[in-house]
């Protein structure tokens, strides 16, 4: 509002003698004033000119003062309304305060007293404005001080993913390095068995290269879960099918242990699919930490099943190597892997991030020598997807 529709006031009352006399009063105080004899005329200017003061008789013809409060408060509840009225209204003055009127003053009109019941309109016009901007210099600290906070925890997060990624590099980096060394010790030398062990130190590393590169890749590819109405068993299955050839090459007896009857649940399939391999490649890998000479039998077994409440459970479990609990409760953490240079971490990362990404958890259950037994448990409704 400008400095001069700040002063501008709407003067309503059936007697000429009176605006006449109120307006050149309140014009003498540095009011722009607006006059109008009636209800109808006087609710008309206030739609084209929203004057923030009213003065209004409460006694006249056709639109009473209290008709016309009530038609200007509906439109615009900031404005302030002062209303007229003679010693026998009082009844009527009570009714207007109901209606929210800022005040009422009684005839005859006192300069005095309407000046009172005008700065004390203002006065609630200024504080309305200072508690506005109050409330969205508030509003704007908030969202400043909100989008610096998710700003520090983006670059703190993505600091750690850097800091644990230059760690696997550097052990992926060190391991070439040994490989090279090899290589010159049998150039040096001579020895062509040396060459070959060397190369194929540089072969295998050059693997777990490109194996990081497609895992950090696959991890991109899941950033957003999207689950729909599928049947559990579909990504049981399909995992199933991709690492079985590699467990029975290994010596690994595998059971998959699918729902005889399962309703649709909300998953994303494909991603589940790759975290459910992850698992089982992972329970694989266990039993090359036995120590030589162990004969026993080698298992592995994937098993669904659909929660009574809605909801299905995946799990995985092997009889490999086992765990101590400080390797179990550092498993799904960022970069973190059993396999020394062998492994990235990020295989497990994306599996804890496609379960929470369906609202689900992971348990794990693990007794060293003994074997390993990973649950993902997801729920009926997918609250936390994202």
């Amino acid at each position: 509002m400008s400095a001069a529709e700040d002063r501008r006031i709407l003067l309503v009352d059936d007697e000429a003698g009176i605006r006449r006399v109120l307006s050149l009063t309140l014009a003498d105080a540095g009011w722009e004033v607006l006059c109008a004899e009636n209800g109808e005329e006087a609710l008309a200017l206030f739609r084209e000119h929203r004057p923030p003061i009213v003065l209004t008789d409460i006694k006249m013809p056709e639109m009473d003062g209290i008709e016309l409060l009530r038609a200007i408060k509906a439109e615009s509840p900031e404005t302030e309304v002062i209303m007229f009225t003679g010693h026998g209204d009082m009844d009527l003055a009570i009714q207007s305060l109901k209606h929210e009127a800022t005040d009422f003053v009684t005839k005859p009109i006192h300069d005095e007293v309407l000046e009172i019941a005008l700065k004390r309109a203002r006065e609630r016009i200024a504080l309305r404005r200072q508690l506005r901007e109050y409330t969205e210099n508030l509003e704007r600290l908030v969202e400043e001080k909100a989008r610096r906070l998710i700003e520090a925890e983006r670059l703190a997060a993505v600091g750690r993913t850097a800091a644990e990624l230059a760690h696997t590099i550097k052990n992926l980096a060190n391991a070439l390095g040994g490989s090279l060394y090899v290589i010159g010790q049998g150039i040096e030398r001579e020895e062509k068995e040396t060459l070959r062990a060397g190369w194929g130190m540089v072969q295998r590393n050059v693997e777990r290269i490109k194996a990081l590169a497609l895992d950090l890749l696959q991890f991109g590819r899941y950033a957003v879960v999207q689950p729909a109405p599928a049947d559990p068993n579909l990504p049981a299955e399909e995992a199933a099918r991709l690492v079985a050839g590699r467990l029975e090459g290994e010596g690994i007896a595998f059971n998959l242990d699918t729902a005889a009857s399962a309703p649709a649940v909300p998953i994303d399939a494909e991603a589940l699919q790759r975290a459910l391999v992850n698992l089982l490649v992972n329970a694989a890998e266990s039993f090359r930490e036995l120590p030589e000479g162990d004969r026993r039998a080698r298992r592995v077994a994937l098993r669904v099943r659909p929660l009574p409440e809605g909801g299905v459970v995946y799990e995985v479990e092997d009889n490999g190597c086992g765990m101590e609990e400080e390797v179990r409760s550092r498993l799904f953490q960022g970069f973190f892997t059993t396999k020394g240079t062998a492994g990235s971490g990020i295989g497990l990362m994306l599996t804890r991030r496609v379960v929470e990404g369906h609202g689900g958890t992971i348990a794990v259950e693990s007794r060293p020598g003994v074997g390993t037994r990973v649950r993902l448990l997801l729920p009926a409704a997918a609250e936390g997807a994202r």
